[in-house]
């Protein structure tokens, strides 16, 4: 540990491995803000934290299991020619449960679906967020942690790396949450995200990489271009007051 603790070369790996940690966390982040922006504020918090955790605790015991991990990327099916890993038909499915996630809320905003079931409804709304989190912490996890695995050796460090990410998330995922909960315009563009995250990972499952930058890219994008909206009508609003 005191090794660890001295070299130059473990805090660089740290670093980065923690820096691309909270970059793959952005997707995580985006799918919690929408997925409990349905539920009430107080569930939705809690359905965060469960989130959350449960996030850190998929992610610590993939490490924990690095040779069955290891394992997954190996061919088990080959479809027309394409050798598919569990690791690729994971990614797969979990690409096209977000499609049709995102396009199932979109589907909703658009239709201006405002009625929520009471009482009982609200305790199974609860438990289907918390359901579709852990579907989706699986998949997340499981890109993160085989990506960890390339990039350093000790396990030390890749712990250290997701657990720090795993804050970072936490911190940033309530002010995110709520801004999306309370500008309808913002929650359609991380529907689109979600679309396009979704497809991202179909196409890894396929072999087909697109690279991540491209996205990011796209995504930061919108999402300065969709501040400067928000920013212009609270200007407005208050001109107009």
């Amino acid at each position: 540990m005191m090794e660890l603790l001295t070299s130059a070369e473990a805090w660089a790996a740290l670093l980065t491995l923690t820096a691309l940690e909270i970059v793959l966390g952005i997707d995580n982040v985006i799918f919690l803000s929408v997925i409990v922006s349905r539920i009430p504020a107080a569930q939705a918090k809690r359905a965060r934290q469960i989130g959350l955790l449960l996030a850190l605790v998929f992610r610590i015991i993939l490490l924990s299991l690095l040779v069955w991990l290891i394992g997954l990327t190996e061919p088990v099916l080959t479809v027309k020619s394409v050798a598919l890993s569990w690791r690729d038909i994971i990614l797969i499915g979990g690409g096209l449960f977000l499609i049709a996630k995102a396009t199932h809320e979109i589907h909703a905003e658009v239709e201006a679906r405002d009625a929520e079931p009471e009482g009982a409804g609200k305790a199974s709304a609860f438990f289907w967020v918390i359901v579709q989190i852990i579907v989706i912490d699986m998949v997340f996890s499981l890109d993160s942690i085989i990506t960890a695995i390339g990039m350093a050796q000790d396990l030390a460090i890749m712990i250290a790396a997701v657990v720090i990410a795993c804050i970072i998330m936490y911190v940033s995922s309530g002010p995110v949450a709520r801004f999306v909960a309370e500008h309808p315009t913002t929650k359609m563009l991380a529907l689109a995200f979600l679309v396009l995250i979704g497809v991202a990972l179909v196409a890894d499952g396929f072999k087909f990489h697109i690279p991540r930058g491209y996205i990011y890219f796209a995504i930061t994008f919108s999402a300065t271009v969709e501040m400067f909206n928000v920013l212009v009508k609270r200007n407005r609003k208050r001109a107009a007051n």
